[in-house]
């Protein structure tokens, strides 16, 4: 059967989203279309297309013990020189956003996996480009400022043209959207 890339993350909702992403690409950031702006509870993760209904029965689980929680940004860090990265903070929400990154990847579940780095929730506007390009993301965002109620999370798939694709939304308390209802509004999640 083969296999899929995918990632689990928690979108920036509008209009932040498409603000974040816009600036991103401003910066020139040639992947920055391609990649909503998001919070990332697992990283791009290799799996083969047979283990998709048990990731999504993981996730369905997942989703029914979390609850809503206030997420704010604000200001930017890197983490230069470690990783070409330039990153707005999340500075309410972490706690959850990293309780839940472990429940994703929970060794009795189909995401175990290893971080190539400790987890730090973040949302990325810029990474891989010049040094001139990284300064001016973090100068330029460093009085951003956005907060929203969490409700929820997305289940991605990369495309083999690098777009990263919704493939399931992910209420909290249990809830599964699929990708046609999700698209509804673009980075928020529907109320139960």
């Amino acid at each position: 059967m083969g296999t899929v890339t995918i990632g689990v993350s928690i979108a920036v909702p509008e209009p932040h989203g498409s603000l974040l992403q816009e600036r991103r690409a401003g910066f020139g950031d040639a992947a920055a279309h391609g990649i909503p702006s998001h919070v990332t509870l697992l990283p791009p993760t290799e799996i083969e297309v047979s283990a998709l209904p048990a990731v999504e029965a993981h996730l369905t689980e997942v989703a029914a013990s979390g609850r809503p929680f206030p997420m704010r940004l604000s200001g930017t860090g890197t983490f230069r020189p470690l990783s070409p990265v330039v990153y707005v903070k999340v500075v309410e929400g972490a706690g959850a956003c990293a309780w839940l990154q472990q429940r994703v990847r929970d060794s009795s579940g189909p995401l175990v996996r290893e971080l190539q780095f400790p987890y730090h929730p973040h949302v990325t506007v810029a990474h891989g480009i010049d040094e001139a390009a990284m300064d001016r993301a973090f100068e330029e965002l460093a009085d951003y400022e956005a907060e929203w109620s969490c409700t929820g999370f997305s289940l991605h798939e990369q495309g083999a043209d690098a777009v990263w694709r919704k493939l399931r939304e992910y209420t909290f308390g249990g809830s599964v959207v699929p990708p046609q209802a999700a698209r509804v509004d673009r980075g928020t999640l529907p109320t139960r």
